[in-house]
Order: C-alpha cells, then sequence, then structure tokens
C-alpha cells in the first residue's frame, strides 16, 4: 500500500466519521466538547455555522451522524450493546440551554447592488438567505403561508417541536436583512424571471403527497386524506379531530407523524398498515420506536386493496397478505402467501406512501430543464439548472430528504450563487478551511478529556404518557438536562483529535503496540491492501474505513493503524519515547459563500 498522504483534507475528514456522515459536515465532536464544558453557547454558534437550525434539528434531525458514530463499532468490539452518542439530542442541549446569541449572529453587509429570489420559507431557502445576506445580497424569500418555515413549521407536529422554536431559528435568518414576503405564492416561474432578479433559488419543497387509486377511493373520498396536507391543516387548527378507528398507510416518517398526531386527536383504535417488512421501512428506528411506545401497532406485509365503504361511509379497508422472496441476486419480490385478504375496521384513512415534486408553476417553455421524473436536470454539485441564475435545493432538487440535506444544498446552491454573480466558475468549488494542532500540554497531559466514559447511552426524559397523548401540543421528549448531558457528552470519543504519526522519530520499540487497547496499530511488512488488512495485530475487516501507512522505517517495514475501531485515548502518544505520536486536534469546516468558512 501507499503511504497515506495526511496533509489530504479528506483524509482525516473521514476519520471523524460522524461529521463525515453529516450532509452539512457540522463538527460534532467539537461542540460536544464545549457542552461538557458547559459552554452551551460557543456549542450553538458551532452549531448554528453549519446547520443553521440546531434547536429544530435537535429534536427532528434524521441523524446520519449516529449510525456511523465510532462508538457502537468500538462497543461492538467490546461485546457491549452498540449505542452511538447521542448527537441530536446533545445539539437540542445546545440549543435548549444557550445564553442569548442574538449579539454572535454576523449582521447584513453593505449592499452589493445584487438581487437573489428564494422560493419557498423551508431549510434550503432559508439557508441561502443566511449565506448570502452577510455579504450584501438583497435577498427576498417568497412563501404563501404567513410565517416561515416551510414543510418545517406545517409538517411537524408541535408535540415534537414547538412553534417556538421554529420562530426562533428562522428569526435568526429574517433578521440579516432578508426581506421576507409572506402570503406571497410564485405561480409563474416566467413572471418571477421578468422582475429582474440576478439570481432564482427554488427551495420550494416536495408539495405533492402521493395518492391510492382503489376500488372505493372515490366514493369515501371525504374520510381519506393525504397525510402532508392532512399534516398541515392539523398545524394550522383546520383539523382538531378524527374519528376513532384510524389506518395510516405507508412506513415512512410522515406516517409516524399521522398515527401519533391522530391518537392525540382522538383515535383510540390507530393503526399503521404497511406494505413492506418492519425493519424495510423508511421511517427512522426513533420514529417507530416512539410510535410503538404510545401503543400504536404497526402491521407489516400487507398490501392495501380496497377502501370498503357502504353508501359512501368508509367502514374499512382490505389487505392482501404478502411475504418478502429474495433471488440469487438479493432482489426482493412481494408474493401473496395464499391467505384470506384481511379486513380492517375504521372510520378514516391517512395516506402517507410517499411524496413528489409539483412544478406547475414552472412553465415548460421558460428554458429550465426536466428529467423523466419531473426533476429538474441540474450540474453536479452546483444545484444550477439550464438556465444559469436558476438554481434548486433541498427536496425541490432531488426529491423528498430531510432537514439536513436541505440545509446542506442550501450552503452549496449559495456558493454557486456567489461564484456565478461575481464572475466566476461555478463548478470551481472554494477549498475547506482545515487547521490541525497538536493538543500536548506536556509529556502525558492533553488539552482535551481523553478519559472515555464506559457509560450506556443515556435515554431522554419524556413527558407523562396521559399528559402527552392529551394535546397535540404538549412537547413529548423533554430533554437531558446538564447532568445527563454532560455523561452523554463524555462518550464521545473526540474522534476529531487525530493520532498522527512521524515516521523518522519511530525507532521501533513497539511500545505504542504493546498499550493500544484495541490492538490496531501494527509494524508489519507492506503488502496489497487485502492481504495486509487480514495480518495485522488484529485484523482489520472494514474497508469503508482507510488504513494509516506510513513508512520510512528504518528496518524497511510500515506503521499500519486501524481507524476503524481507534478509541483515540491518546495512549500510544503517552506511551512513545521519542514523541513519534502526536494526538492533534482536526478541524475541518466547509468553505460557504464568500470562499471562507465560518
Amino acid at each position: 500500500m501507499r503511504p497515506t498522504n495526511t496533509a489530504d483534507p479528506a483524509y482525516f475528514h473521514k476519520v471523524v466519521d460522524c461529521q463525515y456522515a453529516c450532509p452539512a459536515h457540522t463538527p460534532v465532536p467539537e461542540y460536544i466538547r464545549l457542552i461538557a464544558q458547559g459552554r452551551y453557547s460557543d456549542a450553538y454558534m458551532v452549531n448554528w455555522a453549519s446547520n443553521v437550525f440546531p434547536g429544530i434539528l435537535g429534536r427532528t434531525c434524521d441523524r446520519p451522524c449516529e449510525p456511523a458514530c465510532r462508538r457502537g463499532r468500538v462497543e461492538q468490539a467490546n461485546a457491549q450493546q452498540p449505542e452511538p452518542v447521542a448527537i441530536c439530542r446533545l445539539k437540542r442541549v445546545a440549543a435548549d440551554m444557550k445564553d442569548d446569541v442574538r449579539q454572535r449572529m454576523p449582521q447584513a453587509g453593505p449592499r452589493n447592488g445584487r438581487r437573489v429570489a428564494c422560493v419557498g420559507a423551508g431549510p434550503a431557502s432559508l439557508t441561502v438567505a443566511r449565506d448570502l445576506a452577510p455579504l450584501g445580497y438583497e435577498v427576498t424569500v417568497f412563501d404563501g403561508e404567513a410565517r416561515a418555515g416551510g414543510f418545517i413549521r406545517t409538517q411537524i407536529p408541535r408535540f415534537r417541536l414547538p412553534e417556538s422554536v421554529i420562530d426562533e431559528e428562522t428569526g435568526y435568518v429574517l433578521d440579516l436583512g432578508v426581506a421576507f414576503r409572506s402570503g406571497e405564492r410564485i405561480d409563474s416561474m416566467k413572471a418571477l424571471l421578468a422582475r429582474g432578479f440576478d439570481a432564482v433559488f427554488v427551495g420550494c419543497g416536495a408539495p405533492r403527497g402521493r395518492d391510492l387509486d382503489l376500488p372505493g377511493r372515490k366514493e369515501a373520498a371525504a374520510s381519506i386524506h393525504i397525510g402532508i396536507d392532512w399534516l398541515a391543516s392539523v398545524s394550522f387548527g383546520h383539523v382538531t379531530r378524527i374519528g376513532r378507528r384510524v389506518i395510516v398507510l405507508g412506513g415512512g416518517n410522515t406516517a409516524m407523524d399521522c398515527c401519533r398526531s391522530a391518537r392525540r386527536l382522538g383515535g383510540t383504535d390507530v393503526k399503521v398498515i404497511v406494505r413492506s417488512g418492519f425493519e424495510e421501512m423508511k421511517a427512522s428506528p426513533w420514529e417507530k420506536e416512539d410510535a410503538q411506545h404510545e401503543g400504536i401497532p404497526i402491521i407489516n406485509y400487507h398490501v392495501p386493496k380496497a377502501f370498503v365503504q357502504q353508501e359512501g361511509q368508509l367502514i374499512g379497508m382490505t389487505f392482501e397478505i404478502v411475504e418478502a422472496v429474495y433471488d440469487d441476486r438479493g432482489r426482493r419480490r412481494l408474493v401473496p402467501t395464499g391467505e384470506p385478504d384481511a379486513f380492517f375496521e375504521c372510520d378514516e384513512v391517512l395516506v402517507a406512501v410517499g411524496q413528489e415534486n409539483a412544478f406547475p408553476w414552472i412553465e415548460r417553455d421558460c428554458g429550465i430543464a426536466f428529467d423523466e421524473w419531473g426533476l429538474p436536470v441540474l450540474g453536479q454539485g452546483t444545484h444550477q439548472s439550464s438556465v444559469a441564475h436558476v438554481f434548486f435545493g433541498g427536496d425541490a432538487a432531488f426529491g423528498p430528504k430531510n432537514i439536513i440535506t436541505a440545509v446542506a444544498h442550501g450552503h452549496e446552491a449559495a456558493v454557486s450563487i456567489d461564484l456565478l454573480l461575481s464572475g466566476a466558475d461555478v463548478s470551481a468549488r472554494p477549498p475547506p478551511l482545515t487547521h490541525l494542532m497538536s493538543q500536548k500540554m506536556g509529556i502525558h497531559e492533553w488539552s482535551y478529556d481523553n478519559d472515555t466514559s464506559n457509560d450506556l447511552r443515556f435515554k431522554v426524559p419524556w413527558a407523562q404518557a396521559e399528559k402527552a397523548l392529551a394535546s397535540i401540543k404538549v412537547e413529548v421528549e423533554l430533554g437531558f438536562d446538564a447532568a445527563t448531558a454532560f455523561s452523554e457528552a463524555q462518550r464521545c470519543l473526540n474522534c476529531d483529535v487525530q493520532t498522527v504519526f512521524s515516521a523518522p522519530a519511530c525507532i521501533e520499540c513497539d511500545a505504542c503496540v504493546d498499550i493500544c487497547p484495541m490492538d490496531c496499530i501494527s509494524f508489519t511488512a507492506n503488502g496489497d491492501e487485502a492481504e495486509l488488512r487480514g495480518r495485522l495485530k488484529a485484523p482489520a475487516f472494514n474497508p469503508a474505513q482507510d488504513l494509516y501507512v506510513a513508512e520510512g522505517l528504518k528496518t524497511g517495514r510500515v506503521m499500519v493503524k486501524d481507524e476503524d475501531v481507534c478509541l483515540h485515548c491518546g495512549l500510544c502518544a503517552e506511551r512513545c519515547p521519542t514523541g513519534a505520536w502526536d494526538m492533534q486536534k482536526f478541524l475541518l469546516n466547509p468553505a460557504k459563500a464568500g470562499g471562507v468558512a465560518p
């Protein structure tokens, strides 16, 4: 194997698994350390620079960082129950316990004469506005609703996300001098382009829920509702009750929000029925757990066949019972079991089987190209459409995803807009800002806490069930208190404090090999990667995580370190008699619009 190029920011970035997995590349270990120190406002601002909505995401994020967390792999290696650090809930701690941070927010920059329109006031558009307004752009955000937030406000129930949190964090963006044109729905792209904006960003989401064209659908239409539309009606107070017996169709997070909302609006017999297996449902595992915790059964492998009605009154649904059959390539088919169709009584049905993009307001002759699925054709990594000054992001760009992905799209689109309007090539992306700094304070002392906690993941307290289920507006999760937040933060392995090796200083005494608690350091002859991985002191069988290879040793051997299960404990650096090992904090901030990182 060739020696590792540790000067490449991508190498150590990949070692910080949580940050690498986050679409917005939030420096997770950095803000967790600040929380452990009680520096909640600092932790909030580190978050805000990357993900813009720490309080919102601390309650609702899809948490791609947590499955990537090294803690789970290390505990699994130690035969314990693998539990990642509660990264998302610690983000909420920073938001809930911070001081007033308004004075720490950037200010609107002197006007540069450039005007940018953002269609929709969701997370992608607000991120574009947050990045461009401090640079002097005159940003106008259009939305058909009275208040900003987009689907954050209309689709996420108040028992998961209080409206006060939405108001606060959208307010930070609007206070940057952004013009918010509430109640002004854009219904013509041609008309918008004619208004002379220098750039247009489309962040209107995927506003149309899919329906099911089954027998009985038209006759019982009054009792059948599209999930995202029904959630919006609940959010605005247009719907305040539901029938006692409710069926929710679909296995995504919207379905989980629908069933839990129905439970609070009077549904005493609420069921979620999905065509796939339970494990294959698109809903996040904790969303499914929360629904089941509230007594909502999830019935899988049932394919809807018909809405059953009598004289226009819905009385139930029939389902075909199927099973999953896999071919030699692992491809799944749902095959009928031959059992009689199942019938479930119900008064109302909520259809949450997916969302799709809808752009009836974008004329097809305005120059914007769409693919066969109705999605805009965009430049790779630039979010630029076939009309050079029109950009897309969030669900409007690539279909329904999640809030943190929409934020990442907003950052990238803002970079493109700034490059375009500065006369630069939008594909020439600015490099990230990186730091690599030794944490050595003495021979055996470090400026970070490397005493790894053995605690299992701490549980977030919930409101009492009878109180939580009695109101659609009572927040269920109460969040960590300061003491629990500190204990959970101590579970973080500080994966951004990197083990950096200097071959010229090494005397090959193998002291680091002996002291490493994970056996992840080996000194051996070089070889092809697959063969080398198998003969390390502890074989490294996870090819997704790179090996750290250093050559230049006096014996001709190479140092090979398995990054996959390293604890970043620093024992190798403490034990090394020559200082060949050092613990160096790596901090990566992707560049934002303007070419610099915050």
